[in-house]
């Protein structure tokens, strides 16, 4: 069991990571809701999946939080011709003493940061090499196994499929993303604000707002919110609505969401509590993130793909109707739908 936080403690979070909050509101402008997410995805430990059309500051946000956090940052351009030892390393011929040998040299994967710009424009090949890094917090070459630095994360950018040029990145990869987040273009009062205030080919100035220690303190504190057991009961109905049979909102679902889904559930209403300066999770926290957790975990029926349904959509149908209290609910939340049947 966790020893539980105070309220000194988590009041004192909560202020930090405000300053943050306030620091990378100043480099994507109209985007708060968007930024709140990529916080609660840090302090969960989790990885990032950014998708939007080119041009809409998915970039610049990493950079920003780079900036933000001083963390050490390595950004790798993901492009067809791209090999896995090209993110990973590779070992090189080197002389030492007297004998030549292979020694190791660290791809751009070793970073606290990692950038991976346009991850759906490499070959399935090389999107497969960030697995196990991903997961596991280490690469494997030639058989030897190395650390990776900790904290680690991966914020990879994408862009929508329809664009020529990309590969769909594979359903086990998606899966190691806690969050995928969509970066909509502001309204016209936002890009007037771009327009006076952003020039061309100069990024804007982040001040640095916490040390990477505080960083890794707060991680630890959202880690040991508490849970109560009725959100965690709501949280697993919800994972188990999403399967094809169980809801009548996944009635058009080939495969619902994993049991990692429900862990990043769990760990994002904790850091979504603690930004919002408050104790344990709540109903209200695991609704907010939801879509970011489930979206990419869902794979809908070629019916529903022609019909133009989305998975955000069933996200909403099944948050409408998976109730927040389990009492005197059916085996199954797809029994609702069956009729009545009277003895004679």
């Amino acid at each position: 069991m966790h020893t539980p936080p105070s309220e000194s403690q988590i009041a004192a979070a909560a202020t930090k990571i405000q300053h943050l909050l306030d620091a990378l509101n100043e480099v994507l402008y109209g985007q708060r809701e968007l930024i709140e997410l990529v916080v609660i995805g840090l302090l969960a430990r989790g990885h990032l999946l950014l998708e939007g059309l080119p041009g809409l500051g998915k970039t610049e946000l990493v950079k920003g939080l780079s900036g933000a956090l001083g963390l050490p940052t390595k950004r790798v351009q993901f492009t067809p011709d791209l090999l896995p030892g090209d993110i990973t390393g590779n070992p090189v011929l080197q002389e030492i003493d007297g004998k030549r040998v292979f020694v190791f040299q660290p791809g751009p994967l070793f970073a606290p940061l990692v950038l991976a710009d346009e991850i759906n424009r490499a070959s399935p090949k090389t999107q497969s090499a960030l697995l196990e890094a991903m997961q596991e917090g280490q690469v494997t070459v030639l058989g030897e196994t190395h650390p990776l630095p900790q904290p680690f994360f991966v914020l990879a950018t994408q862009n929508p499929i329809e664009l020529e040029g990309t590969y769909p990145l594979p359903e086990a990869q998606l899966d190691r993303f806690l969050f995928k987040l969509d970066v909509r273009r502001g309204d016209a009062a936002t890009l007037q604000k771009i327009v006076l205030n952003r020039e061309i080919g100069r990024a804007p100035e982040v001040h640095q707002v916490l040390r990477k220690e505080d960083l890794v303190d707060l991680i630890e504190l959202a880690r040991r919110l508490f849970l109560p057991d009725v959100v965690a009961d709501y949280i697993a109905r919800l994972v188990d609505g999403s399967h094809p049979g169980q809801s009548k909102a996944s009635a058009q679902v080939r495969f619902g969401a994993s049991p990692r889904a429900a862990l990043a559930l769990a760990a994002a209403a904790k850091a979504r509590a603690l930004i919002h300066d408050r104790p344990n999770a709540s109903f209200e926290d695991v609704r907010a993130v939801a879509a970011p957790v489930l979206r990419h975990r869902l794979l809908l029926d070629y019916q529903a793909r022609m019909e133009g349904r989305t998975s955000d959509a069933v996200i909403t149908d099944l948050l409408a109707e998976v109730p927040e209290s389990a009492d005197g609910l059916p085996r199954t939340l797809a029994e609702n739908a069956k009729p009545e049947t009277h003895g004679k």
